[in-house]
């Protein structure tokens, strides 16, 4: 079965509010993911819990301007494969439905790391890289820093393992808004 990696709220809460944590070389995968739980509950589009990607964050923001993410707005909101999407005006949504898969995050969002080891877990939409201008969300900063050690190994294997989590990967490129 699928392992959905999903954070545990009161994990992400006490961490929030603790000083900033930092990677040593001790901590293992298996400790990163120790702290998550392996149920599978489906798709979590980063997090938003009502089919809303990149936690209703504008896809096109992270490529235009300074690449600073901004909250979209549901008034400009596009489906692309049963997702809805976010733009903070609708010259982004329109360029967003010009060319959907440029803009979509890889492994729908989930982080990218976790979906190299074969996981998933919700990726955090301030926590990411563009890479060959393709947008790659990670868990936090402390994975991220583990994914930046070799982006494109992880990568390498993250399109090899994502493909498996069939039932939580949208088919078809429907796109509506």
């Amino acid at each position: 079965m699928n392992k959905l990696v999903l954070a545990i709220a009161a994990v992400a809460l006490s961490a929030s509010a603790c000083a900033p944590q930092t990677v040593t070389e001790e901590a293992s995968a298996e400790d990163i993911l120790a702290e998550v739980t392996d149920a599978n509950t489906g798709p979590v589009y980063t997090g938003s819990g009502r089919n809303i990607a990149i936690s209703g964050y504008d896809a096109v923001s992270y490529f235009v301007g300074d690449g600073t993410p901004v909250p979209g707005n549901e008034a400009h909101a596009v489906v692309y494969n049963g997702v809805q999407y976010h733009f903070a005006n609708g010259e982004n949504a329109e360029t967003f439905q010009a060319d959907p898969a440029r803009y979509a995050p890889a492994y729908g969002g989930y982080c990218a790391w976790a979906a190299a080891g074969g996981d998933l877990a919700p990726g955090d939409p301030e926590t990411y890289r563009i890479v060959d201008d393709r947008l790659y969300l990670n868990f936090n900063g402390a994975v991220q820093q583990r994914w930046e050690a070799d982006i494109p190994g992880f990568i390498e294997s993250a399109d090899e393992n994502y493909p498996r989590f069939a039932s939580d990967a949208e088919s078809g490129d429907s796109l509506e808004g």
